[in-house]
């Protein structure tokens, strides 16, 4: 398999699952599905039960969040301890916050504009996500829109993991060893450690004076609160899983959102009439809140191709442990490991016809037609499982 496909770009790979059928057992433990119709019994709701991977969520570094979590009964409990944060009503609830965020990055742009000097937009994106998710996860921004380069600890840490990812797949020993290999010896051995133990160091430390001021940074609330709840059991509220989850909620909800935001602004600066047609719309709003923003037609088109064609090709497989799944004429016994990447959901040209084109208007015909495409959008996945942050 490696010598046929291993070789291959990615797209011309993908391209064989007509020769090779849509149900292909890709490692000696994993069957992938490709088929997008069949996505919701893999990643199906709370009644059913999925549970993870523990080879794959223990690359995370994090054993005791919830990205994490393996058992399908733990996780919900976990999730349910940060539903409110993550509700719409929430979210809406940050927008001065936010807002306040934007226009900061706007004055930085602004003034790059007049002296005319070249802003990295992904910098600028990592660092507006990061100072957002911080200040309201954490109680504290971390400032980086402030940086003269919009330099950032978080988006380095994630992008130092994700290089050695593959690494610790095959010797997933090493990440347990690197727990006991002093801060300065690993930071020679490797490079990119010191940008990993400065924000774990950050998060430990936050998550510490929430423990002792009842869940309070700075007098303010924040997710540490709920996670140091007095009414949970004394193991879910330790140092060392808020540490967990505190890093995995400003890692997650970063690069995540900064991917996103690069493939929107690639395609619209590189197709300036999609740019034009965007702010003219934008002009006809009055107030630009985020509630007049959500109805705008073009925008929430804009924004569906931006997930689209973002998120992760990574597979995260899951388990059905007491059920037996159909496909066809195929039988999955229970336990079985199964998924489906994103991109073979994404770019199904039945679905999504010239699926790697940037069209924003696909969605408005869609709507036109009746057709609720939004649905088959899992950048954030589906289910019991998918991420918070699909508000």
């Amino acid at each position: 398999m490696h010598e046929q496909y291993g070789k291959e770009p990615l797209f011309e790979t993908l391209g064989h699952t007509k020769q090779l059928g849509p149900i292909v057992r890709i490692t000696p433990h994993e069957l992938h599905v490709a088929d997008p119709n069949f996505y919701t019994e893999i990643y199906a709701g709370p009644t059913r039960r999925r549970d993870k991977d523990p080879r794959l969520v223990r690359l995370a570094g994090q054993p005791t969040s919830m990205f994490a979590t393996v058992d399908h009964g733990l996780h919900s409990s976990r999730r349910a301890i940060l539903n409110n944060y993550f509700s719409k009503r929430s979210i809406a609830g940050l927008e001065d916050m936010i807002q306040g965020k934007v226009q900061k990055l706007v004055k930085r742009l602004n003034i790059a504009c007049d002296q005319g000097t070249v802003v990295q937009l992904d910098a600028a994106s990592s660092a507006l996500t990061a100072d957002i998710i911080s200040e309201y996860a954490h109680g504290v921004s971390l400032d980086y829109l402030d940086d003269v380069n919009f330099n950032n600890e978080v988006a380095d840490s994630i992008l130092s993991l994700a290089s050695v990812v593959h690494v610790l797949k095959f010797f997933p020993f090493l990440l347990d060893l690197s727990k006991f290999i002093p801060d300065k010896v690993l930071e020679n051995l490797w490079s990119h450690a010191a940008n990993i133990l400065r924000l774990q160091k950050l998060v430990r430390a936050q998550a510490d004076v929430a423990l002792q001021n009842g869940g309070k940074v700075n007098g303010q609330a924040t997710m540490f609160g709920a996670l140091c709840d007095p009414s949970l059991p004394a193991q879910e509220r330790t140092l060392d899983r808020l540490q967990d989850e505190g890093f995995s909620l400003i890692g997650g909800g970063t690069e995540t959102t900064t991917g996103t935001l690069k493939v929107i602004m690639f395609h619209l600066l590189n197709e300036k009439a999609l740019l034009r047609k965007l702010r003219k719309e934008l002009e006809e709003s009055p107030s630009g809140t985020w509630a007049e923003l959500e109805k705008l037609p073009y925008m929430r088109g804009v924004m569906n191709e931006g997930l689209r064609l973002s998120g992760v090709i990574t597979r995260l497989p899951r388990r059905a442990p007491d059920e037996a799944l159909r496909y066809k004429q195929w039988t999955i016994p229970p336990n079985s490991l199964m998924s489906t990447s994103s991109h073979f959901v994404h770019t199904n040209s039945d679905l999504f016809p010239d699926p790697l084109v940037f069209d924003p208007e696909r969605w408005i015909r869609a709507e036109a037609a009746g057709q609720r495409l939004e649905h088959m959008i899992v950048t954030f996945s589906k289910g019991s499982r998918q991420c918070m942050g699909n508000q």
